[in-house]
């Protein structure tokens, strides 16, 4: 059981803060690489929560293979995110406060696949014709649309 679950037993769906990481991919085109997310049904960008004795780089390579099945080489610190625009309740009621550490994965090795149960699908967009997405995903690529975030 992760870090997040355990302590949810004892605060319930109370907000909690959360940090964790999250992995831009670009394939050739400079298309996004998204996932569909099985918890709330709407298009993210890899990543998830830190665990215990993890360092953030660890995190974010860890998420990307669970999520994507692919292994980051080379990652670029891109920037940390945080604020209310970054809260996120989920469908069973969780409330979460993320602190989003934002990687470039600069190379990677593997075949792209859906690899555990939280993706349903995974498939490369480009920024300017993108699906509906989960709300802390959809801040990112806003703030990379409008240059605020430079990739």
């Amino acid at each position: 059981m992760g870090y997040i679950m355990n302590l949810r037993k004892y605060v319930g769906h109370e907000p909690l803060i959360g940090l964790g990481a999250t992995t831009l991919v670009f394939n050739d085109k400079k298309e996004l690489l998204l996932n569909l997310r099985a918890d709330t049904n709407t298009w993210g960008i890899p990543g998830g929560s830190m665990e215990l004795y993890e360092t953030i780089e660890e995190t974010a390579v860890r998420e990307l293979k669970e999520e994507a099945g692919i292994n980051a080489e080379e990652l670029e610190l891109v920037t940390i995110l945080s604020g209310k625009e970054y809260y996120f309740e989920y469908p069973n009621g969780d409330k979460m406060c993320t602190v989003i550490v934002l990687f470039k994965v600069l190379n990677y090795t593997g075949d792209i696949k859906v690899s555990d149960k939280e993706s349903k699908q995974l498939k490369f967009f480009p920024l300017d014709h993108l699906p509906t997405m989960e709300s802390r995903a959809q801040a990112i690529v806003d703030k990379i649309n409008n240059g605020s975030i430079k990739i």
